[in-house]
């Protein structure tokens, strides 16, 4: 199904967030068996690991007087303390101890959330606790498959999560945003296709024939040392509900085959984004640059994490601007262009999450789409 054309405006007021749905909550690393706190979709988390190793999500209040467990310790059996008055709790939330009795309360308890380690990250699951089944975590194995190489960080946007989703479902922005590293004219000027099915989007461009940006440029010469030439150059955005979007990205040698399937002539790398609401105002915006070429190196990772910081940090600066616009404008309608045609059918598909969790969309109608099979 591809999209022609849109024409109605959207609201610019924020959708909620779907709590029937994985977020990432930290990378692997971030936790240890030091309490950290993570706000998540309005939620603050308590997280820590167990002695074996096991991730827990508990929700950051204790039961008493709602005093914030992160900032209390890990004891023996993987039990918390709080700092407040030393009430303790058990991974699974329970109360096992209370200060100067012996009797403990029944409903002593916090809230308990489901955890799951996969991709390097941690996901955790903040509605339904019966409908968390961990195969319906995005797709991100080029994390941790060992064809893939790369890192990433995390970036605190001061923004609502789907000016993100926005912005990475539509990179012609690239040409005016990121003019010095991979921006360039032909993004605007080649054909898109847009398909959708209930959880997923992709937008898919080729450019053939053209001439490198400097990013490109330099990668090439990574993997063929004096590089000069044309190049076949693709970015498919895939997103799968409710945040995370994966863009297969790369240039080849013109003419060699790279749309017909044979990339052996270039470079591919996978930009992974995946983006958790932490406010209607803000966001963790996770994300790493993973390639499958000289894997070796770890200075070219060093050299893409810092290259690619750079340009996100321009993503980042403008994300801010549109949001501090949209405060001061809060009853303006955004109006739709055909490049924002799969930022439309995300902002669909969550509405409908949001729908089947029986929960208001504060973001009305995300606009009508003229669609063709």
């Amino acid at each position: 199904m591809t999209i022609i054309q849109t024409k109605s405006s959207t609201t610019n007021k924020v959708l909620n967030y779907p709590l029937n749905a994985w977020y990432v909550a930290a990378w692997d690393h971030e936790v240890t068996r030091k309490l950290i706190s993570r706000k998540v979709a309005d939620k603050p988390l308590a997280i820590y690991r167990t002695e074996d190793g096991r991730p827990v999500a508990l929700a950051d209040a204790c039961w008493h007087r709602l005093a914030p467990l992160s900032q209390g310790k890990v004891l023996a059996k993987d039990e918390i303390q709080c700092p407040y008055h030393g009430i303790v709790y058990n991974s699974a939330g329970r109360c096992v101890s209370m200060p100067a009795q012996e009797t403990i309360n029944p409903s002593a308890t916090v809230p308990s959330y489901p955890v799951v380690e996969r991709h390097r990250f941690l996901w955790v699951w903040l509605g339904d606790a019966t409908l968390a089944n961990p195969d319906t975590i995005p797709d991100m194995h080029q994390m941790d498959h060992p064809e893939w190489a790369g890192d990433g960080l995390t970036i605190p946007v001061t923004c609502n999560y789907q000016l993100v989703l926005d912005n990475l479902m539509d990179l012609t922005h690239e040409e005016f945003v990121h003019g010095s590293s991979i921006g360039q004219a032909e993004l605007s000027e080649s054909d898109f296709e847009v398909t959708h099915d209930d959880t997923t989007v992709t937008v898919s461009r080729w450019m053939r024939g053209i001439d490198a940006p400097p990013f490109w440029l330099k990668n090439m010469r990574d993997k063929f040392p004096g590089f000069t030439g044309k190049v076949d150059r693709w970015q498919i955005i895939h997103f799968e509900a409710p945040s995370t979007i994966n863009i297969d990205v790369g240039v080849a040698k013109a003419g060699t085959g790279a749309p017909e399937g044979d990339r052996s002539q270039g470079v591919n790398g996978y930009v992974m984004n995946t983006i958790t609401p932490e406010t209607a105002r803000s966001a963790h915006y996770f994300w790493a640059f993973m390639r499958n070429y000289r894997l070796e190196s770890q200075l070219i990772t060093s050299q893409l994490r810092a290259g690619v910081s750079g340009v996100f940090k321009e993503d980042e600066d403008m994300l801010l601007a549109q949001q501090t616009a949209i405060d001061a404008n809060p009853d303006y309608e955004f109006y739709n262009l055909n490049i924002d045609a799969g930022g439309l059918w995300v902002r669909r598909l969550i509405e409908r999450m949001l729908e089947a969790e029986g929960r208001t969309v504060s973001a009305g109608r995300a606009g009508r789409v003229r669609v063709t099979d």
